[in-house]
């Protein structure tokens, strides 16, 4: 997008937010993240700072959720796409993002350093749910191992439910390699439920409101 385009859209954001008409992309992310507009009246002979939103909605449940295995199709770039599979697991890890900075020490700057964006990399995923006769999660592993550099990758989504079964958001995990697949164990002497577990790494993560 040009960029008297972008600042078009975000003085709009701002001015439908009564955030006044921010200055540049500064004012558009502070809009989009719910921060005001660095006020330009002083206290004490120093500027205001930006007001954080107050969170008002009550918490989600970690309990309810929902995640679907999804592989792009010939017509992925029109949103087209195919599920593979989906269903219920019991418990789901992993589901964040580290950014290592970059560390600079200026010249002569002996108490502490300049933080700068440094690569970001993301943990790996673990997903468990009880063992049955299904074979889909099994049959993607072998898929992988055998295909090597051409191996099927699939899109994983996760949807976090309020308690009427409604989705809230979804965690969105983009070109997901299954790397580990762990088959209940035997015992002929055990009373738990047989549970397996697949590990993931993915190549992209993201938040996504429910319609968007």
């Amino acid at each position: 997008m040009p960029f008297d385009a972008q600042f078009s859209a975000g003085a709009s954001a701002n001015a439908s937010l009564g955030t006044g008409v921010g200055v540049g992309a500064s004012a558009s992310a502070s809009a989009s993240l719910g921060l005001g507009a660095r006020g330009s009246h002083t206290t004490g002979g120093q500027a205001q700072g930006r007001d954080v939103a107050e969170n008002l909605l009550p918490p989600l449940i970690p309990f309810r959720f929902h995640v679907r295995f999804r592989q792009a199709s010939d017509g992925a770039q029109q949103g087209n796409e195919v599920d593979i599979c989906s269903g219920a697991f019991a418990e789901c890890t992993g589901l964040e993002a580290t950014m290592e900075p970059k560390q600079i020490r200026a010249g002569g700057m002996n108490y502490g350093s300049a933080q700068r964006v440094g690569p970001v990399s993301f943990a790996t995923v673990i997903l468990k749910r009880g063992m049955t006769s299904t074979r889909h999660l099994w049959k993607w592993f072998q898929m992988v191992s055998a295909d090597g550099a051409y191996a099927t990758r699939m899109n994983v989504e996760i949807d976090v439910q309020n308690a009427a079964g409604e989705t809230v958001l979804t965690w969105a995990l983009s070109q997901c390699l299954p790397v580990k697949f762990k088959a209940a164990d035997l015992n002929a002497k055990g009373t738990e439920v047989a549970v397996e577990e697949l590990q993931l790494v993915h190549e992209g993560l993201s938040l996504i409101a429910p319609g968007s």
